[in-house]
């Protein structure tokens, strides 16, 4: 969660700066994830698995755009000095909605698509791919209760509320690479090579490898 270096009027909020730059450098490594269920072009032919891949596929823009923009949305927050802490709060509280529903939808697509067919081991792949999904979604909808509960109206509660946003951002950094972890297993050998086949997680390459390459 980003936090102002200051805000309107005569003092900056004191602390709050190192803050700032931990939390920015923490949250702009989450597009990372973005790029998951994407690979190099070539597959051999398995209608099966084309298929299985193109369900994935075909809802990774919608899923990637809000997860960007939510990414976005922290970063400008990040950069923008005159914020009051309401502004900051609303404008957090927003993003972290969006990446609990960005990932939460990512895990339901996939587990509606269910296993890879022909896969060793698709199932467990695919489990733990959702699994990790669905705890991180339910980590960005902690922190947006977090974020929701601060003291807009004393700078100095204000400024120690997001101290502790900082350390939650720690293990909600840990649980990002958990499911990125999964992401990879799941999409490794033939499954790797059919999704990167798919219009939808080609367009999500290319659109989320310019932020990836911060991480």
């Amino acid at each position: 969660m980003p936090v102002p270096c200051r805000v309107r009027g005569p003092r900056a909020m004191e602390g709050t700066d190192p803050v700032n730059k931990k939390l920015a450098a923490a949250l702009s490594g989450g597009a990372v994830l973005v790029l998951a269920l994407t690979g190099c072009s070539g597959s051999e032919d398995n209608k099966e698995l084309d298929a299985w891949a193109k369900k994935v596929c075909d809802q990774v823009p919608a899923q990637n755009k809000k997860i960007t923009a939510a990414y976005d949305a922290i970063t400008k927050a990040a950069e923008d000095t005159t914020s009051t802490p309401t502004e900051l709060q609303k404008a957090d509280s927003q993003a972290f909605q969006d990446l609990s529903d960005g990932y939460k939808a990512r895990a339901t697509v996939i587990s509606q698509a269910g296993a890879p067919p022909g896969v060793d081991d698709g199932a467990k792949k695919l489990q733990a791919a959702v699994t990790q999904l669905t705890a991180l979604s339910g980590a960005y909808a902690d922190m947006k209760t977090q974020v929701d509960g601060l003291n807009t109206k004393d700078q100095a509660k204000f400024a120690s509320g997001l101290k502790d946003v900082s350390a939650q951002m720690k293990k909600v950094e840990t649980q990002r690479q958990g499911a990125l972890a999964a992401l990879k297993e799941l999409e490794s050998g033939d499954t790797k090579q059919a999704l990167a086949e798919q219009t939808g997680c080609k367009q999500a390459s290319t659109s989320a490898s310019a932020p990836a390459t911060n991480s």
